[in-house]
């Protein structure tokens, strides 16, 4: 079902005011020492050895995270970004809170609540898509404007429980897509794509071994996806995972919309070693950055940080980490990884250049719980960097800044 602009009235914070904006300005930008608490309560962790200035951004022990690193979870302008957490207080079936702050002041208000991050989808231009559970039992998908606080409903998915991935939304607004479990016995999966302008749902592919898709539109022209393929993946009947992949290891491929025709890409086995699940687009330049297995041909020292495009051979994009998770800045010109090794280095690169740097130590402790994994992104802005660490002892999310010049020389060719 259509909705079209239907504005959501009478919750908690609908917008911002004229007087709230201001007062985001209450905080300066200044250096502060380690152990100072903000106005607004983030805590200064003091620099580390790079010149990076780290910010503990939450301090309450709820499940929380930074959402994720694909794609910068912020406003159009990059002032604002949003995180979740699981409030114990909600009841019903949403109970995560979204939460929007402003990096450097540290202001933050709530922007609403949702049944967790599956479906969650940003826009170039911060305009940032969840689902909700309607009164009636039915998921609301919503779309706020980061920036502004406003949200709106735009669709109404009726009986839908079995969404199983992040949403992605085309670059014109018109799609939306995430993944989708087909059946009760956890065997087939597809990805379910929703026309907003014409008010219709269905699903353009089914695969058995896309049960972690990790659909995400192509920035430009915006009518293909980018698919992970799962190989050798299963579930028991009941919905107990037995293995995310088999031995024939990860890989992409490329999903045309609407009429879901598939392009497959040259990673993971045979042409590489298997990808790890973690990858981006590189803004509009049809080319993806991915992070392969480091082993063989592909250890830390040869390069494990890959750039694909259809009907070409992967390119090796830099060297010298073990990069796992992958982040690639709106503007498509630079990367933010994590080194999957010791205290979880946050390395920044260019990704012409294949020039790197260390922001800082994320000190994540990279257990079994996804908010022990740094999820690390940059900033539109490219002055902080956004991410997980459990380094207090409890999961929290931290904003690091990047130090002065540290951009400009990774640019350098």
């Amino acid at each position: 079902m259509r909705i079209s602009g239907q504005a959501v009235c009478g919750l908690a914070v609908a917008t911002i005011s004229d007087s709230t904006i201001c007062a985001f300005g209450e905080e300066g930008p200044a250096s502060k020492s380690a152990g100072y608490v903000s106005v607004h309560g983030a805590i200064c962790l003091g620099q580390q050895p790079t010149g990076s200035e780290i910010w503990q951004v939450t301090t309450k022990e709820f499940r929380q995270s930074n959402i994720y690193c694909e794609i910068p979870y912020c406003s159009g302008d990059g002032r604002f970004f949003v995180y979740e957490r699981r409030n114990p207080k909600l009841s019903g079936r949403n109970k995560i809170e979204l939460l929007v702050v402003e990096p450097g002041t540290w202001k933050q208000y709530r922007l609403d609540v949702t049944i967790g991050m599956v479906g969650s989808a940003i826009s170039d231009d911060g305009l940032f898509y969840y689902l909700k559970q309607s009164e009636g039992g039915k998921l609301d998908l919503m779309r706020a404007n980061l920036s502004k606080g406003m949200r709106e409903k735009i669709y109404q998915i009726e009986d839908e429980r079995d969404i199983i991935s992040f949403g992605t939304v085309s670059a014109d607004g018109r799609y939306y897509a995430c993944g989708k479990r087909l059946g009760s016995d956890y065997k087939m999966f597809g990805i379910l794509l929703i026309d907003l302008k014409e008010g219709t749902m269905r699903i353009i592919d089914r695969d058995p071994f896309i049960l972690n898709p990790h659909p995400q539109f192509e920035p430009g022209r915006g009518r293909e996806l980018m698919i992970q393929h799962n190989r050798g993946g299963k579930y028991t009947p009941e919905g107990k995972r037995i293995q995310l992949v088999g031995p024939e290891g990860a890989t992409l491929y490329l999903l045309s919309v609407p009429d879901g025709k598939r392009t497959e890409l040259q990673v993971g086995k045979p042409y590489t070693t298997a990808a790890t699940g973690h990858e981006a687009w590189v803004g509009s330049t049809g080319e993806i950055l991915l992070s392969v297995m480091a082993e063989g041909d592909y250890e830390p020292d040869k390069g494990n940080l890959l750039a694909v495009r259809a009907g070409e051979p992967a390119r090796v994009v830099a060297k010298g980490y073990k990069f796992n998770h992958v982040g690639v800045s709106r503007c498509g010109r630079f990367f933010c990884c994590d080194d999957w090794r010791g205290t979880a280095k946050l390395v920044i690169g260019s990704i012409e250049s294949g020039r790197t740097a260390v922001v800082c130590e994320s000190k994540a402790s990279r257990g079994s719980a996804q908010n022990t994994h740094p999820h690390a992104y940059l900033t539109p802005d490219l002055k902080w960097v956004i991410f997980n660490s459990d380094q207090s002892g409890f999961p929290h999310v931290h904003a690091a800044s990047v130090p002065d010049g540290m951009i400009e020389e990774i640019s350098q060719t």
